[in-house]
């Protein structure tokens, strides 16, 4: 059977486990191969040339050879560095990871998606700003939904149309609803919140005002679609 050729990559660190005595695996969100998991050989020796680099919040260009189960790594250099205002900072650390994890679960394995490698680039770069970290989430999650075919329907009715402003807001039906088709377990809403979640979705910013609001309807509307949760939201919501 002919080997698959190697080749590079840029990537970021989703997550790590321990493998054997001194390696890693690694589960990368790649540019343009979907999500990929590899092997990093050697890399928890005190002395190894991938050094901090396979890290989460690190943009790398990565040097892969494809395997049966896993690639490996062969090489890795630093394109950015996302984490100075990430590490030791909890809610923006807590955010970072969410992004990441969320990206995860939207790609595919070996498809291609640059927008949402990007739109995670730029996200963990907004996280380096005085923008609150909870709206730089939801904002992520919004657009990278949108973009999976998932958007919502934030000032007419998601059901019937019907023109807003609204007041409650359901994942199921795909957004705001009005009186006459809100199902049992809809969220009240304030209409300003939707409005804030409009905002934030077409790339604009917004103030902090329905913060809550906000993040609990964008986490509700991912967690719908992907049906299951996304953990590092989970740990947001327990501190």
């Amino acid at each position: 059977m002919p080997t698959r050729p190697s080749y590079r990559d840029h990537a970021f660190v989703v997550r790590t486990y321990d493998f054997g005595e001194a390696d890693r695996v690694v589960v990368l969100l790649t540019r343009t191969h979907g999500v990929v998991r590899a092997v990093a050989k050697g890399v928890r020796r005190a002395r190894s040339r991938f050094g901090s680099r396979i890290q989460p919040f690190v943009e790398i260009n990565v040097q892969l050879y494809p395997g049966r189960n896993l690639a490996t790594i062969t090489e890795a250099d630093t394109v950015t560095y996302y984490g100075s205002r990430i590490i030791g900072d909890f809610d923006r650390y807590a955010a970072g990871c969410a992004i990441l994890e969320t990206a995860e679960k939207l790609s595919y394995a070996d498809l291609p998606d640059t927008f949402l490698f990007d739109a995670t680039a730029a996200a963990l770069a907004r996280l380096q700003s005085d923008d609150h970290p909870t709206l730089v989430l939801d904002a992520f999650i919004l657009t990278a939904t949108e973009h999976s075919g998932w958007g919502l329907s934030l000032f007419n009715c998601a059901n019937c149309q019907r023109p807003g402003p609204h007041a409650a807001f359901s994942p199921a039906l795909g957004g705001a609803v009005c009186t006459h088709c809100r199902p049992p377990g809809s969220m009240d809403i304030d209409p300003e919140a939707l409005h804030t979640m409009w905002l934030l979705s077409n790339g604009q910013s917004a103030s902090a005002d329905h913060v809550e609001q906000v993040h609990r309807a964008a986490v509700a509307h991912v967690t719908w679609h992907l049906e299951s949760a996304v953990r590092s939201l989970k740990i947001m919501e327990q501190a």
